[in-house]
């Protein structure tokens, strides 16, 4: 099987896209591609390409299908090329592309672990375990590419216009707290804070 990496250049190259390859940066997210002649959008690409071993992670048998583990600094450096950027997740193992908005990984429920690691010395990897079914599945990476687009273009409510909590994600129940607000307080919020 080709790799994540490789079909996505190929799939830019056939679709005439310009794009940065930055794959054999750690420092940098995967790729670049431009969109239009205003908007980038940044993302790095993964591959979930075996199954995790239940006891190591302590997963059940029927989360291990959606489970994928990221790197907490992958994390962080999509974080840093926020905000028109994130994450694809191609599974080889179920098949079909999962793309990942910073703001979902943001946002959306996930396990933070450290790997212990021993090279030259022992230390700590930062791992996130995350649900796959919390990304936007797509069958091809024209999907992925429409994916892209559709987060700039609601970038404005996604960002500043939706007041409620964003997103509906997998292990997550969203209640509802505290007094019901009433416009009598924000005029105090304003005439306090102002």
């Amino acid at each position: 099987m080709q790799s994540f990496e490789q079909e996505i250049k190929a799939f830019f190259k056939k679709n005439n896209l310009e794009y940065k390859d930055n794959s054999s940066s750690f420092k940098r997210l995967d790729f670049s591609v431009q969109l239009d002649e205003q908007w980038k959008f940044h993302f790095d690409a993964k591959e979930k390409r075996q199954h995790y071993n239940l006891s190591n992670w302590h997963l059940s048998k029927d989360q291990e299908p959606h489970t994928f583990i990221m790197d907490d600094l992958a994390a962080r450096k999509i974080l840093a090329y926020a905000p028109y950027s994130g994450m694809v997740v191609r599974d080889n193992l179920l098949g079909g592309y999962y793309f990942f908005s910073v703001i979902d990984l943001f946002l959306m429920p996930k396990t933070r672990v450290n790997r212990p690691i021993h090279k030259e010395q022992e230390g700590l990897k930062g791992k996130w375990i995350i649900d796959l079914r919390n990304g936007r599945k797509c069958a091809t990476m024209l999907e992925v590419l429409a994916l892209f687009r559709r987060f700039i273009e609601k970038r404005e409510d996604i960002f500043i216009n939706i007041l409620e909590c964003f997103g509906n994600y997998q292990g997550e129940n969203i209640g509802q707290r505290g007094e019901v607000r009433r416009p009598e307080y924000w005029d105090i919020d304003v005439k306090e804070t102002r």
